[in-house]
């Protein structure tokens, strides 16, 4: 099929390359010239694994030529069906902002007002139950003078892609949810992702727009639940001086549990669970219902934390001391810092008065867009000498290979939030929730 997918940040990019992988000529439309460029000189604009090897298969001068991008709308009008992939992001609040997807629709529903053929919408970002149906949807029909059900159609396919792993969670997963409000958009939508279903006979579940919209929140919350309860259970087994994996890996045997995402530690971060619970939160109680067990899960996140820290203040009082933060993204495999734990990490060693130096392998120039005046280290070693204190937020594997680095601390207390540094004689070792 003819795609088009509205907007290339991490979700866009990562889905129209893998469409162009599934055989799909794809065409990614962006505002932002120099990410266009970047896409069309066949590499990516964002740091996502296997992402580079897919967009320098299919763009750019030695690609197959079923990825190209364009900052012109009009390119929209030659696809059968357009993915908006564009941000919501947050208010204080808790509420989603619509008003990015809001004129995402608006633009392209000028754009088809001019297409007398069928044309099926996609809305890939995810936005609270409802929104398909009461936003986007009347902004395509009103910019486009059409209604839709006639000559366009209007679908929404939640993503579950996790960063880091996005092409391998596209192109291997767990499920396809398809919804729809009308025949022909979901029969557009089988035909887009037929071919993935084929090669991975993934299930794919048929449903409306209101209710796919719902499966990635609950999906979200239901997860990001689990991590948080691991983490108050672990911390539980730190009071009483048990292990917490080794409490994990027993109860994770249970197929009613499952042993994924039971790994306590400083709890979850980026662009997704935040924003997600806090999201779903706030519509739910705008809606006359507080979640209880939703606030809670995000009330375990945020005091980890304060709990790290105050396992420093056991050891040592790092006012005018050199501390060593190792790790700013908010998980491996990624450069984003959005929500990283290592933000309010740094934040209470700064109201500590500490010298804080900190160390990432990818994620340096993220942060320091929220600390400007860091001094950040270029490996783990020169992060390391002479600190008083580590603190290991992000579990990198390169920080399980640390060993001699650690003599070169002044002081060699090492608070692992991660459980990725090995205990030994000569350090002195201090696990989150074990």
């Amino acid at each position: 099929m003819q795609l088009s997918v509205i907007g290339s940040g991490y979700v866009g990019t990562t889905i129209a390359a893998c469409f162009a992988d599934l055989g799909h000529q794809v065409v990614n439309v962006d505002i932002d010239e120099d990410i266009v460029a970047t896409i069309n000189a066949g590499e990516p604009p964002i740091h996502e694994e296997g992402l580079p090897e897919l967009v320098a298969e299919h763009a750019g001068e030695n690609g197959t030529g079923r990825l190209e991008a364009t900052t012109d709308y009009d390119a929209i009008l030659d696809t059968d069906a357009t993915f908006l992939c564009l941000p919501t992001p947050q208010h204080d609040d808790g509420r989603i902002d619509l008003s990015i997807m809001e004129a995402g629709a608006e633009q392209l529903g000028e754009t088809l007002s001019t297409k007398d053929d069928w044309h099926t919408v996609i809305v890939k970002s995810t936005v609270v139950p409802g929104s398909t149906e009461d936003v986007i949807t009347p902004a395509i029909e009103a910019a486009s003078g059409k209604q839709a059900g006639e000559t366009f159609g209007v679908g929404m396919n939640p993503e579950f892609l996790r960063e880091g792993t996005a092409v391998h969670d596209f192109l291997d997963p767990d499920k396809v949810v398809l919804g729809a409000d009308d025949d022909r958009a979901l029969e557009d939508m089988h035909g887009v992702f037929d071919p993935l279903v084929d090669r991975t006979d993934a299930p794919v579940v048929e449903t409306n727009t209101r209710t796919a919209e719902m499966i990635k929140y609950a999906n979200n919350g239901f997860l990001a639940a689990k991590v948080s309860l691991i983490n108050d259970i672990g911390n539980i087994c730190k009071e009483f001086d048990i292990d917490a994996y080794e409490v994990a890996d027993a109860i994770g045997l249970d197929d009613r549990i499952g042993e994924q995402f039971l790994r306590s530690g400083l709890g979850w971060g980026g662009s997704c669970f935040p924003k997600d619970t806090n999201a779903i939160i706030h519509a739910a109680t705008e809606a006359g219902y507080e979640p209880p067990m939703l606030q809670a899960t995000v009330e375990v996140n945020d005091l980890q934390p304060q709990r790290f820290l105050s396992l420093l203040d056991d050891h040592v009082d790092v006012a005018d001391k050199r501390v060593a933060v190792l790790g700013l993204a908010f998980k491996p495999g990624t450069d984003d810092v959005r929500n990283s734990r290592a933000i309010p990490v740094i934040d209470g060693l700064h109201d500590r008065g500490a010298d804080v130096v900190a160390y990432d392998p990818v994620a340096t120039e993220n942060m320091q867009q929220h600390f400007p005046e860091l001094a950040y280290a270029s490996s783990a070693a020169e992060a390391l000498d002479g600190a008083h204190a580590a603190l290991v937020v992000t579990d990198w594997d390169e920080f399980a290979t640390l060993d001699e680095e650690f003599d070169t601390m002044e002081n060699p207390v090492i608070v692992d939030g991660r459980r990725i540094v090995e205990p030994r004689e000569g350090i002195t070792y201090e696990g989150l929730t074990w």
